[in-house]
């Protein structure tokens, strides 16, 4: 199990981000959670399978029809206990 913390930047919010994401992470069975921030973007958390955290982390930096990742950060993250699903916060 690996975890990996994104930040999205672009037109990330009020696009329905939050939930495409939701969608991709429970697809592959990937949890976590995605949550808006005052600035603008969108953190993203995803812990899961390595092969299902990457495809996920290729969705989001493509994103939905309706958005424009203009850049994503992301890092490796040590796993979290507790996790069950994937959050819209």
């Amino acid at each position: 199990m690996i975890a990996r913390r994104l930040v999205a930047r672009g037109l990330v919010q009020g696009v329905n981000f939050r939930g495409w994401v939701r969608d991709r992470a429970e697809s592959r069975g990937v949890v976590g959670f995605a949550t808006n921030h005052g600035d603008g973007s969108v953190e993203v958390w995803l812990q899961g399978d390595a092969d299902a955290v990457a495809a996920v982390e290729r969705a989001v930096a493509d994103g939905p029809p309706h958005a424009r990742v203009d850049r994503l950060e992301a890092e490796d993250a040590a796993p979290r206990d507790g996790l069950a699903g994937f959050e819209r916060r």
